[in-house]
């Protein structure tokens, strides 16, 4: 079963719980996998998938973020819900411990040594972590303090 065809079952069930929030959730991941779908003019793999899906909940995080500065609580709220929606769909995200084996295994690999060499060490990481659900901010975070920033 594919990501679209597993939407699709659970989109049917969300009308049928008259679940809005999550119909609505769902509705959307469904357009952005198709849209995404047109613009390759080919089916998606499952990666891909997971990459748009990925992609998603960072928008989301982002705007959870600055609806938090303006004071808007109830709109990050949706998002934040919007966000545990989208995340059934994505493989469980790696802990803080796994990210900073990594992490520690990269900068061995690189020789990196200092925070001149966090660039490097930043694309080998999120390299080594495609197809996994990670918070680009918090490798970012464990990088800078491996290398002592």
């Amino acid at each position: 079963m594919t990501f679209l065809d597993r939407i699709n079952e659970d989109l049917k069930a969300a009308m049928k719980s008259k679940d809005s929030d999550r119909l609505s959730t769902l509705r959307m991941v469904k357009t952005a996998l198709k849209n995404r779908e047109i613009d390759k003019m080919e089916a998606l793999t499952d990666e891909e998938a997971i990459k748009v899906l990925q992609s998603l909940v960072k928008q989301r995080r982002d705007s959870i973020e600055q609806y938090q500065q303006a004071g808007r609580i109830e709109l990050a709220e949706k998002e934040a819900s919007e966000i545990k929606v989208i995340e059934e769909y994505l493989p469980a995200a790696l802990d803080d411990a796994a990210i900073a084996r990594v992490v520690e295994e990269t900068i061995v690999e690189t020789g990196a040594s200092s925070m001149k060499e966090m660039g490097a060490v930043m694309k080998a990481v999120m390299a080594k972590l495609a197809g996994q659900t990670v918070d680009g901010k918090a490798v970012n975070q464990i990088v800078k303090s491996k290398l002592g920033g």
